[in-house]
């Protein structure tokens, strides 16, 4: 069965599309649609069209995990728009349901946070279509509540890395950062991060395509290039400099 009849007639065990509740994947177009939301109807994700987005699920609202995530993120609201980040949340519950918890959230202190306000736009999903189109709803764990997803959508619309948690594990946000930055830093640099890598950290070039490339990539020495093997060469990273206004330094008297 095609994705195209998949999406039309069904939704069922043999049906693996994202239109129908089967697993996005990496490098495919975000499943688009409209839905109400917190902040108005948004059309996804044509509506942030040239932004990073982070589209995220949560299993409920009022939920205590769930409240410790939403103050995070909301916290962390400008670091995400500085890197050109949209955030984006759902639940199956109602709008109405959204709006009373995030004005409660409000009247919350927790870890020196307090009166958050959370202004990204919070998806309505009581119909579950958005949560099965991104693979959301599990039903090993749950026919009613969304697992705790997170999409990073590119520019372009393209989704680039998912992660999912169980609804008992609340989210390390200093990682979500962390895959934006270097997503951006490999598209920027034509390079791949090592494991635990951080901004500022030698990235790694990518693999020789032939032997000869091979061969001249470990014998040729670069002041900014480490190669451990052909296959694993690592060089400096170089972060953009910021723009600042060069004054002219004053000739002093001979």
């Amino acid at each position: 069965m095609s994705k195209d009849q998949c999406c039309d007639k069904c939704c069922d065990d043999e049906c693996d599309c994202g239109c129908c509740g089967g697993m996005p994947q990496i490098g495919q177009d975000a499943p688009a649609f409209t839905a109400n939301t917190t902040q108005g109807e948004i059309n996804f994700p044509s509506d942030f069209k040239g932004k990073w987005i982070i589209l995220f699920s949560h299993p409920a609202d009022f939920t205590p995990v769930c409240t410790t995530e939403f103050m995070t993120f909301a916290n962390m609201a400008k670091e995400f728009e500085d890197l050109n980040v949209q955030l984006v949340g759902l639940s199956v519950d109602s709008i109405y349901a959204h709006i009373a918890w995030l004005r409660k959230i409000q009247d919350i202190e927790w870890k020196g946070m307090k009166n958050v306000e959370v202004k990204f736009p919070l998806i309505e999903d009581i119909k579950m279509e958005v949560s099965k189109k991104y693979g959301m709803v599990q039903s090993t764990v749950s026919d009613t509540q969304a697992v705790r997803s997170v999409f990073f959508i590119d520019p372009a619309g393209k989704i680039r890395a998912m992660i999912y948690y169980p609804p008992s594990l609340g989210r390390n946000f200093d990682e979500i950062k962390r895959v934006i930055l270097a997503l951006q830093k490999a598209d920027a640099d034509n390079v791949a991060t090592p494991a635990d890598w951080r901004p500022g950290d030698d990235v790694i070039l990518p693999a020789p395509g032939s032997c000869g490339t091979a061969k001249e990539r470990v014998e040729t020495e670069e002041a900014d290039k480490i190669c451990y093997d052909w296959f694993l060469c690592f060089k400096k990273d170089k972060p953009s400099k910021p723009k600042t206004t060069r004054k002219t330094a004053s000739k002093k008297k001979a």
